[in-house]
């Protein structure tokens, strides 16, 4: 089975739980889990952005490699997040990381150095020869600070064999469509904006990597499969729902947004770790309500 079937439908970017002191929640952590799985989500990925992965150090992404792969123990497939501007560290990282029951790494595209489309090219070619498990490319310009572009994409998916597929959340899904039309067969391209998922999948997206889909797995992953059964008109009432919850969920930052909704539902604490704080009072009520409102 290749990488495009395997990772079809719901895949969601877990968060990291801390405790009271900041440190790792590794029972919450394992609680959130299976929540995410028995609502019905298709695969993890975990030491994403959401996941605040850059006030992770070393060992605690290390840590939550393997309690994930225990966790989980093959009842969904795992991709692993590894991403960075440091090509060769990156490309250390993805040689000496325990990935073996890794489905796919996931990696962001180069923040704040600006690389050019070549060197966004040669840092995704080099990684992607230095790593044993299937490439995922992830464009996010709202984070990087670089968008890259659909020519880039298309031309990493061709001459790269290790390049199996793009997370695209570049808010454009004009660009989206481009790397739609000409794509290889087997390359996997899902999104990264939980908003505009129900019309990219009308134009031939795999699915989705996803915030929304830790606190609300069921609704959102059965919108997802809806719609990826041509099933629009059910898809739309699953949709019109979360709408809301868009627009609270990153209207400060992400993780924040999510951590919140999270918290509302009894299943983390509010916290995270600085520089990210948690969502302002007066917004956090808003998401309360909601979740009161909406159980």
């Amino acid at each position: 089975m290749n990488i495009r079937e395997q990772l079809k439908g719901t895949g969601v970017a877990i968060v990291t739980p801390f405790k009271e002191n900041e440190s790792v929640d590794f029972e919450s952590l394992g609680k959130l889990i299976d929540f995410i799985i028995d609502n019905g989500v298709e695969y993890v990925v975990t030491l994403g952005t959401t996941g605040e992965t850059p006030t992770l150090d070393k060992q605690e992404k290390l840590d939550i490699i393997n309690f994930t792969f225990e966790k989980i123990n093959g009842r969904v497939p795992v991709v692993v997040g590894i991403g960075g501007n440091n090509t060769k560290e990156v490309m250390e990282q993805v040689q000496t990381y325990p990935l073996e029951k890794a489905t796919a790494i996931l990696s962001a595209c180069p923040y704040y150095s600006k690389p050019s489309q070549e060197g966004i090219y040669q840092h995704y070619k080099l990684i992607a020869e230095a790593s044993s498990k299937p490439v995922i490319l992830y464009n996010v310009p709202g984070r990087t600070g670089r968008n890259m572009e659909a020519s880039t994409t298309l031309r990493l998916a061709h001459e790269v064999a290790n390049i199996a597929g793009i997370k695209e959340a570049g808010n454009n899904i004009s660009q989206c469509i481009q790397i739609l039309k000409d794509r290889p067969e087997n390359f996997l391209v899902v999104s990264g904006d939980d908003d505009l998922v129900l019309p990219e999948i009308a134009c031939g997206i795999d699915g989705v990597i996803s915030v929304i889909a830790n606190c609300y797995p069921k609704q959102f992953s059965d919108m997802v499969r809806a719609g990826l059964k041509f099933d629009f008109v059910t898809a739309k009432k699953l949709n019109d729902p979360l709408l809301e919850v868009y627009n609270l969920l990153f209207s400060e930052n992400n993780p924040a947004g999510v951590k919140a909704f999270l918290s509302a539902r009894g299943l983390i604490k509010n916290i995270t770790r600085l520089p990210v704080t948690p969502l302002s009072n007066d917004v956090y009520q808003k998401v309360a309500d909601h979740v009161k409102n909406n159980s």
